[in-house]
């Protein structure tokens, strides 16, 4: 998955395996002999009444997705669920003992500050005692906005708390120079998920729209407005969201490094979007000395400049007070989460809200992330998973080597860059070798606002004090506890949290062919996306450069094409297809990650060794273990919203796709022509 960071993610994650080797049609339904127990396939999962070789995400997982519908307050349920709910048991014993023990950790500490945020994030009591005290100098202040020139020092000011408004900016690596910062700008404003929730007139988006106007009147009448007022200030809200969104540039569109990278100086942008005052916006950020800025879309920028003149004063004051309350919502009395957990319901198809200790570790971890996280890994994280998984790492990097070497469409000279690339991933696994300083975040337990608020500040100055110093190797992504993991292009890093290397992913216990079908290739999926349709466009160093030969570019669009179109037949419900372009990046990431793990899988004794474990072989339990990691049972309505938003294909479709096109595992279950699962030679994607 990319934002203005750049950063790509593998969401969800997956394992897989099938049968027999056997090549007879029967033996793609027959059940396997009973021989040595295995640990980390878990054989009960396996439907044996569907055939492997007709769909196997079914066949690997069918009696789990039976088995196990989706919690009351989920919109989907997995292996990533129940992973994850796995740590924050372990999460969550960790925030209760420092709540309790806040007061007697030193002030200033880790232990105090993640202690007291966590135990004010969950005082509903004194939260609704305060109703909207906390808040009211924050709106006192857009209130008194009279004119254009106060909207801009309002705006500028990094303080006001206004919420996510207009657009996104911040400090962040220089895509061509990826040893330099520079201050960024990007669409944004919106609060729906997409524009196309503002554009499209089909009956869904019509009624996610009628909810979010419920949404946003009732919102308004909670700050006290009348019933008249509230509709009046909502419609301005939807008008002007719907005028951004008609600016914005699709997610498609988006995934385009080049067209998304336009650097101007200071006083181009200025000249170009003068109402955003950006000369005083960057003075009043702390980043006056800059003199440049990366601008995403330049006409939608150009866009926010005319609505800042041309929309009522009075309107844009709803606009932000809007943005302002719906982006504190947990801090508020429990009335307002309520009233956006109405309007969720419509997006999501949860049925009930998760309870409040789960969404506030989330909370602790999305502020306090580093420092929550270092006391995560003391308690849950173990040296040898770091070892093993480094090792397996320096594996897969042999074996993605090997096959570029061996293709056969690549020239020599963009081989020799490929693998200069390759040779140059930076591996971080488990936590960062230094972590972040929370020295100057005070956080206390009068407020839970007041510590949100902090936090945001504590975040925002510690991006923008990146600018003019050198780039920063160690800082991470992710929190330590996130079950997943990601590549990022500026830095050429894969990187790997201790909260994924574990079962199902990783298992001490378990055989080579369940971790390499595990982890080993959510880590050759991270590495192929050095090399997928946005990735291959950075070099060694990290830097936005051409470095295919024009002959070889053009082979690799051809075969990356073929894969868009296999997605694009793909239909999770009904009418609703996969899009192909969207999703591009994670489906070649899968099947060049899958691609590789299998490759440096077969090299382990134990594939070698040829002996069968619960009845199925190397080769088997290696595509059984990738296919359960899978496993997920999804609501309807999150899996229109997955397509329409998210650049990763849905569960079932990132088992069987990668595998349609894999002779290795044609072979495994002996699948033959007329399987569904078996693509036609001239219909098969191969790149790696």
């Amino acid at each position: 998955m990319i934002s203005t960071s750049v950063a790509r993610r593998i969401g969800l994650a997956v394992l897989g395996l099938g049968s027999l080797v056997a090549t007879s049609a029967s033996a793609q339904t027959a059940k396997p002999a009973a021989a040595q127990k295995g640990v980390g396939v878990n054989i009960a999962n396996i439907d044996p009444s569907v055939k492997p070789c007709e769909d196997f995400f079914h066949y690997a997982s069918g009696n789990w997705l039976k088995n196990n519908p989706i919690p009351a307050a989920e919109s989907r349920w997995g292996s990533f669920n129940e992973l994850a709910d796995h740590n924050n048991a372990t999460l969550r014993a960790i925030l209760n003992d420092a709540a309790k023990n806040a007061a007697k950790a030193p002030k200033g500490s880790n232990a105090q500050k993640v202690g007291d945020y966590y135990a004010s994030a969950m005082d509903s009591a004194a939260i609704e005692a305060a109703g909207l005290k906390y808040l009211q100098p924050h709106l006192n202040r857009i209130a008194a906005v009279k004119d254009l020139g106060e909207m801009q020092r309002l705006l500028a000011d990094p303080k006001a708390h206004v919420g996510s408004v207009w657009y996104s900016s911040g400090v962040g690596q220089d895509q061509k120079i990826s040893t330099q910062y520079a201050v960024q700008m990007y669409q944004g404003g919106l609060s729906l998920p997409d524009r196309d929730y503002y554009l499209k007139d089909d009956p869904r988006s019509k009624s996610i729209r009628t909810a979010y106007e419920t949404y946003l009147v009732n919102t308004f009448k909670m700050l006290g407005d009348n019933e008249a007022t509230a509709k009046t200030n909502a419609a301005a809200v939807q008008r002007i969201e719907t005028r951004l969104a008609k600016a914005s540039k699709s997610r498609v569109d988006l995934r385009d490094p080049y067209a998304n990278y336009n650097k101007m100086t200071l006083a181009q942008a200025d000249g170009a979007f003068p109402n955003l005052a950006l000369p005083l916006t960057l003075k009043e950020s702390g980043l006056g000395a800059a003199k440049e800025v990366i601008v995403g879309q330049p006409e939608f920028l150009k866009e926010v400049s005319n609505m800042l003149k041309d929309e009522p004063i009075a309107d844009q004051k709803q606009y932000l007070r809007f943005h302002l309350v719906s982006s504190v919502v947990p801090a508020l009395p429990k009335a307002f989460g309520d009233e956006y957990f109405k309007f969720s319901q419509t997006l999501s198809g949860a049925k009930k809200q998760q309870p409040r200790w789960k969404r506030m570790l989330g909370a602790t971890d999305r502020a306090l992330g580093e420092a929550f996280g270092q006391l995560y890994v003391d308690k849950a994280f173990s040296p040898a998973a770091k070892a093993r998984a480094k090792q397996m790492i320096e594996n897969l990097r042999v074996a993605y080597a090997e096959r570029i070497k061996a293709t056969d469409w690549m020239s020599e000279a963009t081989k020799k860059e490929a693998l200069k690339k390759l040779n140059a991933f930076v591996v971080k696994i488990g936590y960062p070798d230094k972590w972040k300083d929370y020295s100057s975040l005070t956080i206390t337990r009068e407020s839970y606002l007041k510590n949100m608020l902090a936090a945001r500040e504590w975040a925002n100055e510690d991006q923008i004090k990146h600018f003019g110093k050198p780039i920063d190797r160690n800082e991470w992504e992710m929190t330590p506890p996130t079950v997943n993991a990601y590549y990022n292009p500026p830095m050429n890093e894969i990187v790997f949290p201790a909260g994924i290397l574990q079962p199902p992913f990783y298992d001490p216990k378990a055989d080579d062919a369940v971790n390499y079908g595990g982890i080993g290739a959510v880590i050759g999926h991270e590495m192929t996306h050095g090399f997928d349709d946005q990735g291959r466009q950075y070099d060694a160093e990290g830097n936005l450069k051409d470095w295919w030969t024009k002959e070889d570019a053009d082979k690799f669009n051809a075969k990356a094409a073929v894969v868009g179109k296999q997605y694009d037949a793909f239909t999770p419900l009904d009418s609703v297809h996969v899009n192909g372009k969207l999703t591009m990046g994670e489906n070649l990431a899968d099947l060049g990650g899958l691609t590789i793990a299998y490759q440096a899988f077969e090299k382990t004794p134990q594939a070698k060794a040829q002996q069968k474990i619960d009845g199925f072989t190397p080769e088997q339990r290696f595509f059984l273990a990738y296919a359960q990691i899978w496993r997920t049972n999804a609501r309807p309505e999150f899996l229109r919203q997955q397509v329409q938003v998210d650049p990763h294909s849905p569960a079932q479709f990132r088992t069987n796709g990668p595998l349609m096109n894999m002779p290795e595992f044609y072979k495994a279950f002996g699948c033959q022509d007329g399987n569904k699962m078996m693509r036609a030679q001239a219909d098969r994607s191969k790149i790696w």
